[in-house]
């Protein structure tokens, strides 16, 4: 008796065509990624066929699709520091990546009342505040927002954070007596997603750090990543403290 074979939806094929295609080394990791319109030629399907199997490529993140840029090959997704403090320019490129920073806010200012108790300053207190988008190979990796106080950084301001990393800067200026972390997924802000490059959807960590120098609060930092390109990993040994 002969059994009968279910035929393989289309968009599965087309998956499983660019599946063997990265499994196979053909497409490498930053590759670009036939577009819907070329896949939709190739198959002969709809360009939604093509869309729903990128779409489900995108959601196992084997594929990075950057709106008005393209789809591109997936690198396999880094492992970044948690516990230890760590320049991001350090791990980008011990994961193969080239680092690159784009400067959205350097300036001086009066804290939020919100920012003032985190960091236990007085209203007229002013701090230093930076935003930074870090890039690896040009696309955006992570979203940093730092307010760092002025009395154990002076020189914050002064630096060219293009060629070093605040992380860089500040561990030398004001070594770490302490650290707070706290790590959340979230709804990545449309401000932040724009600068990101990813959709509404995209699921995002944050991760949001305290750290203490001379006896005060020295920085309150967020970092808001793709949860598509970075992920966090961290490693406790007793008797052994990282930072």
């Amino acid at each position: 008796m002969k059994t009968s074979t279910r035929p393989i939806a289309l968009y599965s094929r087309i998956k499983q065509h660019l599946v063997t295609q990265m499994d196979s080394g053909k497409l490498q990791p930053d590759d670009r990624v036939p577009s819907e319109t070329q896949l939709a030629t190739m198959f002969a399907a709809s360009r939604m066929t093509a869309n729903r199997a990128l779409k489900e490529l995108s959601e196992e993140n084997r594929i990075i699709r950057i709106q008005g840029v393209g789809t591109f090959v997936a690198r396999p997704k880094p492992d970044a520091a948690l516990l230890e403090i760590k320049s991001i320019a350090k791990e980008i490129a011990d994961w193969g990546g080239i680092h690159s920073c784009e400067v959205l806010l350097l300036k001086k200012e009066t804290p939020t009342p919100d920012i003032a108790a985190k960091m236990g300053l007085s209203a007229d207190n002013p701090v230093f505040h930076s935003i930074l988008l870090h890039k690896d190979r040009g696309v955006g990796v992570q979203y940093s927002e730092r307010f760092i106080n002025p009395e154990v950084a002076p020189d914050y301001l002064a630096q060219d954070y293009t060629k070093i990393t605040p992380s860089d800067y500040l561990l030398g200026a004001a070594p770490v007596q302490e650290a707070e972390h706290v790590i959340e997924a979230v709804r990545c802000p449309s401000h932040v997603r724009s600068h990101l490059q990813i959709s509404a959807t995209e699921p995002c960590l944050c991760l949001t750090r305290r750290t203490w120098s001379f006896d005060r609060v020295a920085t309150f930092s967020t970092m808001i990543s793709p949860g598509s390109r970075y992920k966090l990993k961290g490693k406790f040994n007793r008797g052994k403290t990282n930072g």
